[in-house]
């Protein structure tokens, strides 16, 4: 069956007239689902039996059973979450002053093989649909009794690769009727894959786009970032200049300084060179250890070093807030899991 939260609502009243039904029947069932956080077709008590029958017969409503949930100690939770086919994924939800962010997994599995993710090595199983993604932050709700603030595509798998599913999914939580949080706290990361930069700009939905560099250098970015051989920095950075343009947004870098690799001050001047003139920010993220992963975490002097030097010359540097790392929920260490690895 049809998973109905795989519809974005203008999808949805088409999908309603296709079965007989008014479109503004599909603005109520939306609101059901995503206003009213119902978990079956039941519940939608404005609706007459007869319609509930047929949506129950032709859609499923795709409610996730949490299969582990790990608090750490700094308050972040991840959850591990069947997704209903043998496959299981994971989810974190971060705890902030300013309220609470989700980052959510694309895909089950990650093809891009980036030399210091979890992720590298597993196999892809498959993309995530809309509904899917957008089933992860109405779980967590309905676990935490909570209203999600931000949501970052930053959890398994690349945004990008699944294209027109995340974006769906974005106009899934961005809608006003439903979900509505704002575009502008809505983040999609991309390990680089050009092209649909460069679509994502022309869809006018002002989130933020994170880009995962990591590297001034192709040599090493294309060691540690095997899609780097696809889409080098120069292209990379072009791209990012012609989204910036065309939405007016700033653009966020993730760069994971690991020790001997990436975090002297010749690559600091590399990447102020890079990135001079353009709206953007630096996000300096202390690596995290892997199992088998070849990288170790750069310093504290040289992360600082980094970031001042940064600062100093114009660019605006961050060192991300580790949360997570000791339940394996920080930056890079989320992976996909089938149902027989679960404890």
């Amino acid at each position: 069956m049809k998973n109905i939260k795989d519809y974005n609502i203008e999808e949805l009243k088409k999908e309603f007239t296709k079965i007989g039904e008014k479109s503004f029947r599909a603005e109520q069932v939306f609101r059901w689902i995503y206003k009213e956080k119902v978990q079956s077709f039941d519940d939608m008590t404005n609706l007459s039996l007869e319609l509930r029958e047929k949506l129950k017969k032709n859609y499923t409503m795709c409610i996730y059973k949490i299969l582990k949930k790990q608090v750490a100690s700094d308050g972040t939770i991840k959850y591990l979450f069947d997704v209903l086919d043998g496959n299981a994924i994971e989810t974190v939800l971060m705890k902030y002053h300013h309220g609470y962010s989700l980052c959510v997994s694309s895909q089950i599995g990650c093809k891009m093989g980036c030399k210091f993710c979890a992720s590298t090595g597993i196999a892809f199983a498959r993309n995530l649909t809309s509904g899917e993604i957008v089933e992860q932050l109405l779980a967590v709700e309905r676990d935490e009794n909570i209203k999600i603030s931000n949501v970052v595509f930053m959890g398994i798998g690349e945004p990008l690769d699944n294209y027109d599913n995340v974006v769906n999914a974005i106009r899934i939580i961005n809608n006003p009727k439903g979900i509505n949080i704002g575009a502008r706290h809505i983040s999609v990361s991309t390990s680089g894959i050009v092209p649909k930069i460069y679509q994502l700009a022309d869809e006018n939905i002002q989130c933020t786009l994170s880009i995962s560099l990591h590297a001034t250098t192709d040599d090493t970015r294309s060691k540690m970032m095997p899609v780097n051989n696809r889409y080098n920095i120069e292209e990379l950075i072009k791209a990012c200049k012609d989204y910036i343009a065309r939405t007016n947004r700033r653009v966020s870098f993730e760069y994971a300084l690991a020790k001997n690799n990436n975090d002297n001050l010749d690559d600091a001047k590399r990447l102020v060179e890079l990135l001079h003139g353009m709206l953007a920010h630096v996000n300096l993220i202390p690596i995290n250890k892997i199992e088998n992963g070849k990288f170790d975490k750069s310093s504290n002097e040289n992360i600082l070093k980094f970031r001042d030097y940064l600062n100093a010359h114009g660019i605006i540097a961050t060192v991300r807030r580790e949360l997570g790392s000791d339940i394996d929920a920080a930056c890079g260490q989320l992976r996909r899991k089938n149902l027989s690895e679960v404890e």
